[in-house]
């Protein structure tokens, strides 16, 4: 199903996974206490070397637990997703099932009870950007999504905060409204996507020759192009070339495509939206 950083208002094809995030922070803790113990008891021996090396392993990894509370064809988990895979980060996914959040969820954000969330050693981190500027800062040792010249940075957050609020508010009535408003809606829709293939010009990526933080934010949508297409009556590759060609030089890249869902599933998954709204 389709969610945002601000409306979880859909089912899941996996309630049951959701509810394994429950226990994880607490059990990471306990695990990590009872390894420190157990390593600390140990003589420095050469026989309890290995055990002790092995141990202290096993604690940086639980140490480092991540866990991300998920669902497949969100947007804004597309984003985190990649992140970590841009990163080369191993974690947990729990799919929510969003007509019955689960007791995790809510607990690790309480304010605004939606997807996604970062769970990091215990702590969660809201909000789909906010979640790549956290990974980006924190596993910095890895190539960072921002770039590092200040100006080209805010740059970079401007567009990404321009795609947040104009992709999905006006994507969504695109599908979800009709009559005057969907038209309004389908004209606001296809100005933006040429303010940003201006942008993007004839450069490779948005950020110049390497993928970065505003690919990062838009590609996400690139699932949705065929919904938008389909319902607004346009063709992105007539109309949008460049961005087509931009979507698809993305997709090739592994953290990409592993990361994203089918254009057209994602369209089955709207049609369904739009039957139980009653909006043919």
């Amino acid at each position: 199903m389709l969610t945002n950083d601000a409306s979880n208002d859909n089912k899941s094809e996996a309630p049951r996974n959701s509810r394994e995030a429950e226990h994880s922070t607490k059990d990471s803790c306990s695990a990590i206490n009872s390894c420190f113990r157990l390593s600390s008891t140990l003589q420095i021996e050469e026989g309890n070397k290995l055990l002790r090396k092995i141990l202290i392993l096993f604690v940086q990894q639980m140490a480092n637990e991540v866990v991300l509370l998920d669902f497949e064809t969100s947007p804004f988990a597309t984003r985190v997703r990649i992140a970590l895979e841009e990163k080369g980060i191993e974690y947990k996914s729990k799919v929510e099932d969003l007509s019955n959040k689960s007791s995790t969820l809510l607990k690790m954000n309480p304010v605004n009870q939606q997807i996604p969330v970062l769970i990091h050693n215990g702590r969660p981190i809201c909000e789909s950007m906010i979640i790549v500027q956290y990974i980006d800062e924190v596993w910095s040792h890895k190539p960072s999504l921002l770039p590092s010249d200040p100006y080209r940075r805010a740059h970079a957050r401007f567009w990404a905060d321009y795609i947040d609020k104009k992709m999905y508010p006006t994507g969504k009535n695109l599908w979800a409204s009709k009559g005057e408003l969907k038209e309004s809606s389908k004209k606001e829709l296809i100005q933006c996507f040429k303010i940003l293939e201006e942008e993007l010009g004839d450069k490779l990526y948005f950020g110049d020759e390497s993928f970065g933080y505003i690919d990062l934010a838009f590609i996400s949508f690139y699932s949705l192009f065929y919904t938008f297409e389909t319902l607004g009556n346009w063709s992105m590759a007539a109309e949008f070339p460049k961005l087509v060609e931009w979507g698809e030089r993305c997709l090739r890249k592994e953290s990409v495509s592993k990361s994203t869902s089918d254009q057209k599933e994602v369209y089955e998954v709207v049609l369904q939206i739009k039957q139980e709204l009653g909006i043919e």
